[in-house]
């Protein structure tokens, strides 16, 4: 019994979200994988650039209380063969569209955070009479081209890593915003990340590299809820700034204490300002 508890525990059990039932949606490139939890107004969260959705365990978790909550793997996630036929993030966001109407729901919340951030965004100024609000976590107007990013993508890119590499280990709990106190969540993160393989990471770094959204802020037309760490190393307040006073109906929310990965580590604190946005 001891010996399963450890198990368990090293496995990062407790930040899952259990309870969910799993599926599958056909779409036109690959099979999407995709997970539901709870019952209410659908919210549809769109996972990050590594990790799949099984990273947004814990804040499902606490979405589920209040809401039917979505979650599907975005194309290469199961299968890095996927980036034999070449994809941008255009084609992406047609994914997240064809993968609503694949599950026929009109005019749900989209959720978005990190690179799932920039995706949600883009299905907003695409398509902004599909959805009803967007909540965004861990995105700015654009990239930001820090020495750190930039290092990060040159490593993922040219370099072969490890499976368990210590230097991205550590720029993994840069993301954090500060030293963490549970070392199984330390591990469930480091671990799930790592179930993305190295190439498709480049792959999704490579295509926001350029990305921003300067002259099109217009086009999203909905509520939006722009939630921030104050301590996230990757969004400046500038380029936060800019998104929350371009997007006309946007509301900005600081995340005290939060780093980038605050879905993981304060989901109690996010799914607490969504319902209330939502509420409101």
């Amino acid at each position: 019994m001891r010996a399963s508890a450890t198990w368990l525990k090293s496995m990062g059990t407790r930040f899952r979200a259990a309870g969910g039932t799993v599926g599958c949606a056909q779409l036109t490139n690959y099979t999407a994988q995709y997970c539901e939890w709870g019952s209410g107004p659908p919210v549809v969260l769109v996972p990050g650039l590594a990790g799949g959705f099984e990273l947004l365990g814990p804040l499902a978790a606490s979405l589920a209380r209040d809401f039917r909550v979505i979650s599907y793997q975005l194309r290469g996630e199961d299968n890095c063969f996927a980036l034999r036929r070449p994809f941008n993030l255009n084609d992406l966001v047609d994914d997240l569209a064809e993968f609503l109407r694949w599950l026929r729901l009109e005019k749900p919340t989209v959720f978005g955070v990190s690179f799932g951030g920039v995706l949600a965004l883009e299905f907003a100024a695409r398509f902004p009479h599909q959805l009803k609000e967007l909540v965004l976590q861990g995105v700015g107007a654009r990239f930001e081209k820090s020495l750190l990013q930039l290092i990060a993508g040159t490593v993922l890119s040219r370099f072969p890593l490890p499976h368990d590499s210590q230097f991205v280990n550590q720029f993994f709990n840069l993301l954090f915003g500060r030293p963490q106190k549970s070392e199984e969540l330390v591990d469930f993160v480091t671990r799930q990340i790592w179930q993305t393989d190295q190439s498709v990471m480049a792959h999704r770094f490579q295509m926001v590299r350029r990305y921003h959204m300067h002259h099109r802020f217009d086009k999203i037309r909905v509520p939006t809820l722009i939630l921030s760490g104050d301590r996230d190393i990757l969004v400046s307040r500038r380029r936060l700034q800019e998104l929350r006073q371009g997007i006309a109906q946007a509301q900005g929310v600081d995340l005290p204490g939060c780093g980038h990965l605050a879905f993981a580590t304060h989901p109690e604190l996010i799914a607490r300002q969504v319902r209330k946005f939502l509420a409101a």
